[in-house]
């Protein structure tokens, strides 16, 4: 057989499904995986017939592509890229090119960028959304890092990717780690979605007392509307699926979520450069306290904190869901494509947020129908601030707002959690309110510490201190914002 178009080192699922999708787009793939048996199963079996090779070394992996040389890895994010890295470096010549295509952290990223170069490899992090099916039959792909090495994949990459209005949901994002910083932004927004849907269930389930059958009905008509997106899709079929006794399998899936980690480095990031990401950073405490079961066991038999029924008539309670639920989740997307913007000016990456919203149209799990409306509001402001400053989306939060109050009054009224629901609703509250109370803080920060503070009848950065309890110090604090 010819010499492969590009190699792939990893065939776990995601690995798995991109190379049968590869050759389906008549791209010759050689494979190999650590484990020598599993490139043996594959190729004997879903890959049989295909233009895909099997190797049980890095060596004849190598030896078998065309020049430069691609090698995409799809391994354990971590010490397993920077192993397979060290594993392929003496095999390769200048120019010859590195794909990571898995969910590594974007610092991660970024110095195994400079790290490459200077042994003149080109390295692309490449950021892959979809899940299984969305890989096999085509994913939303995030590439970044050496420029000079995307002309050589462009071509593979856009074709395996998923077309929307026959555009590819696939381009380059920028340089270093941009591409996995992208994609981790896109997951802490899945976090989001994730808790905001699981809120909005909660509330119809044990709240209205709608059954799985009522749940798929209502999640099903929503779809069809402003909310239309994968993960309501899913969340709708979910509702059907019966266990072994007939009975709704999800009432037997223990309420304990699991994370991997993105959502996290999401919220870190956002701490570390003063972004206000509190819905993203609510929806992973959110899992983190449902993984302590037994305590909310015991906490629930001290506190017999039982539901209350929501009392206001059902169909008018479903449409305030359904409100509080899009505004939110409008304040997810806000949110995320804020930190984009940060990490923009801090790293001097020349983001495309409009790019970047037509990349996740399709393919990825936190595909939305107002992806098309982000794109617009970028093209028409590429320097838009905030999202929440675009007519389009100020018509649709306005439209919610009182939906989205009264879910919250009902919540509350009736003992069910809605911590990301409320976080984005306290966000917008404070986004769109000219004054807040830290100037009280302001006030504390120098009582006791000297930090001084700013006035509102001064220019912006002259600084002031008072001696507060009459001690008459005059040393100050060095003034600092984190």
């Amino acid at each position: 057989m010819s010499q492969a178009d590009i190699g792939l080192i990893g065939l776990a699922v995601m690995g798995q499904n991109l190379v049968l999708n590869m050759s389906d787009h008549n791209i010759h793939v050689a494979v190999y995986n650590r484990s020598t048996d599993k490139v043996d199963a594959f190729i004997n079996g879903s890959a049989s017939g295909k233009t895909i090779s099997g190797y049980h070394s890095v060596e004849t992996l190598v030896a078998a592509l065309k020049k430069p040389r691609r090698i995409m890895l799809m391994v354990r994010a971590g010490e397993a890229v920077d192993a397979t890295i060290e594993a392929l470096l003496p095999l390769l010549e200048s120019g010859d090119i590195i794909i990571d295509g898995g969910n590594s952290h974007y610092p991660d990223t970024n110095r195994r960028y400079e790290y490459l170069k200077k042994h003149s490899i080109h390295y692309i992090g490449a950021g892959v959304s979809g899940g299984e099916e969305g890989a096999r039959f085509g994913p939303s792909i995030m590439p970044g890092g050496d420029s000079s090495a995307w002309p050589a994949v462009k071509t593979i990459f856009q074709s395996i990717a998923a077309k929307v209005d026959g555009q590819a949901c696939c381009d380059w994002v920028g340089p270093a780690g941009a591409g996995h910083y992208v994609k981790m932004v896109h997951n802490g927004i899945e976090y989001g979605d994730m808790q905001l849907i699981a809120e909005a269930y909660d509330l119809l389930h044990r709240g209205l007392g709608l059954t799985a059958e009522e749940l798929h009905a209502v999640f099903n008509e929503w779809n069809k509307g402003v909310l239309d997106s994968y993960l309501i899709e899913i969340t709708a079929n979910i509702f059907t699926v019966k266990d072994e006794d007939g009975k709704p399998l999800l009432d037997k899936i223990l309420d304990a979520a699991g994370q991997k980690g993105t959502g996290k480095w999401t919220a870190m990031n956002a701490l570390d450069n003063g972004s206000p990401l509190t819905l993203i950073t609510e929806a992973v405490f959110a899992r983190a306290l449902s993984a302590r079961k037994q305590e909310r066991i015991d906490a629930d038999t001290l506190y017999k904190n039982d539901i209350k029924p929501i009392g206001i008539d059902r169909e008018q309670a479903i449409a305030a869901i359904h409100d509080a639920l899009y505004a939110a989740k409008i304040i997810s997307y806000a949110q995320g494509f804020m930190l984009m913007r940060q990490a923009s000016v801090d790293f001097d990456w020349p983001l495309n947020y409009g790019a970047v919203a037509l990349m996740w149209r399709g393919g990825c799990i936190i595909r939305s129908r107002f992806l098309n409306n982000i794109k617009v509001a970028y093209d028409k402001k590429p320097a838009l601030e905030n999202l929440l400053l675009d007519d389009f989306f100020k018509t649709e939060i306005q439209q919610s707002t009182t939906g989205w109050r009264k879910t919250l009054k009902m919540a509350i009224d009736a003992g069910i959690p809605v911590p990301a629901m409320s976080s984005a609703l306290a966000f917008y509250d404070g986004y769109c309110s000219a004054v807040l109370p830290a100037n009280l803080i302001q006030a504390q920060r120098d009582y006791f510490g000297a930090h001084t503070y700013e006035r509102i009848d001064k220019a912006r950065g002259e600084r002031f201190h008072t001696d507060w309890a009459g001690l008459d110090g005059s040393a100050i604090s060095g003034a600092y914002d984190a």
